[in-house]
């Protein structure tokens, strides 16, 4: 979110964490760190992706921490939604890119081998290309730019997430949310936007659904709904 992040600081002060940590637990408390050492609380969180989860589960262990949730692009709340991310891929992908995906993702979900971090960086590429609807050519707006993608973060972290999510656990963390959110998602996000609009809308205090036009996962990097995306985060942060 390095893109963002820069055009947000023109109005105010912004931290983009890296996170580290190799457990769920792990990052959550590197995340609330930061915030304590570096932040005037509280202060409005904007989490893209994996990074909506991390700030969601935050939020709720950490309700005074935040005055603000901003969710873009979020994974969906309950797993008969999740269902649909990979089909949703696969039928945008060419044979030999559904082929190396299928290879790439055979080697993240099995334990006893390892996926190396490159071949996980080519995931994000291939995932990346079919997740946009009408991407900006340029090299300053690419999502995995500059990025060290590790695959075992992901494998030992995204187990733990995917049960919270099974068990209902991650959506009734949001009973502990105190603070407004708001999510904003693509209508061409493999991501079902209902994923996350229906499940939330059931269980937060004070929740607000927008729903962008010809975007995709990386609202930032789209043509047509960039400049519409930032409107919304600025007047959010204002």
């Amino acid at each position: 979110m390095a893109p963002v992040a820069r055009e947000l600081s023109n109005l105010r002060g912004v931290l983009e964490p890296m996170q580290t940590a190799g457990t769920l637990d792990g990052q959550v408390e590197e995340m609330r760190a930061l915030l304590v050492q570096n932040a005037s609380l509280p202060v409005t969180l904007i989490g893209f992706s994996w990074g909506a989860w991390l700030s969601f589960i935050l939020a709720a262990r950490y309700p005074t921490l935040v005055k603000g949730l901003v969710l873009v692009a979020s994974g969906p709340f309950l797993e008969e939604y999740a269902l649909q991310i990979l089909p949703t891929r696969l039928s945008r992908l060419n044979e030999a890119e559904r082929c190396e995906v299928k290879e790439i993702l055979k080697s993240l979900e099995c334990p006893s081998v390892s996926c190396e971090d490159q071949s996980f960086s080519r995931l994000g590429e291939i995932f990346s290309s079919c997740d946009s609807f009408d991407p900006i050519d340029s090299e300053t707006e690419e999502p995995h730019a500059d990025v060290l993608c590790q695959a075992e973060i992901y494998q030992s972290i995204w187990k733990e997430a995917e049960l919270l999510r099974r068990t209902g656990e991650l959506l009734e963390a949001g009973r502990r949310i105190i603070c407004p959110v708001v999510a904003i998602h693509g209508d061409w996000d493999p991501h079902p936007a209902e994923g996350v609009a229906e499940p939330l809308s059931s269980i937060l205090k004070s929740f607000r659904f927008i729903l962008l036009s010809n975007c995709g996962h990386n609202p930032w990097i789209e043509r047509q709904t960039k400049d519409k995306f930032y409107s919304i985060l600025k007047e959010l942060i204002a």
